[in-house]
């Protein structure tokens, strides 16, 4: 292995070892440390001797070991994070992930769905099945924020079954700076809903559907 190969690999692992473990990223990460094709070698290179894993076409992550689980793979969120960096793509999380996310139904969805702006495919990395699937400009004036999110969650919920104990667990769940957005993301929203994200930014208000 010559120096240069080694710089790029010890560059490239030096990044990922900053970063947190469970995150995972693509080579669009690491474009700035070397030409695409040193830095897909040296990401190759790097999983072969078990510094990474790869986890799909192009994908790959630096693990969390559990001590008693053992090794975990990267989450969902992070995946795909991960290829919204590598292509430049808004994406928003359906309304049955966001909301089961909030705190606000039980449910977890069979397919992990995600909405975006550019065109429909299937991700697949390890055991995650990840569907994008195109929206149009309302869905996804608020991608990528609390308020898209919120949003999502209640279309999902419906009208009638969005009420004071919805509000009461937003306000439990959602951080102060969380709340503070959602009045960013008012003009984003069906009016109903709207309402309710004011209910659940402003204190002192209860709810009124139910």
């Amino acid at each position: 292995m010559g120096k240069h190969t080694q710089s790029i690999d010890s560059r490239i692992l030096g990044r990922i070892r900053a970063t947190r473990s469970g995150r995972a990223f693509t080579p669009a990460d690491f474009l700035d440390l070397g030409p695409r094709t040193a830095v897909d070698q040296a990401l190759s290179r790097n999983a072969r001797a078990g510094r990474i894993r790869k986890v799909g076409r192009g994908l790959y992550d630096r693990p969390k070991v559990h001590p008693e689980i053992g090794t975990l793979a990267a989450t969902t969120d992070a995946l795909i994070q991960a290829v919204a960096r590598r292509s430049g793509l808004r994406l928003q999380a359906s309304g049955a992930r966001t909301a089961n996310a909030l705190g606000l139904s039980d449910q977890v969805p069979m397919r992990t769905v995600y909405f975006t702006n550019g065109r429909q495919r299937t991700i697949k990395a390890g055991k995650s099945i990840i569907l994008l699937k195109p929206a149009g400009p309302r869905t996804m004036a608020a991608a990528g924020t609390v308020s898209g999110d919120v949003i999502q969650a209640l279309r999902w919920m419906g009208r009638r079954n969005v009420g004071a104990d919805t509000v009461a667990r937003l306000k439990r769940n959602l951080r102060r700076t969380d709340k503070a957005q959602l009045l960013k993301g008012l003009r984003h929203a069906p009016a109903w809903v709207a309402d309710v994200m004011r209910q659940v930014a402003q204190p002192g208000q209860e709810a009124r559907h139910g």
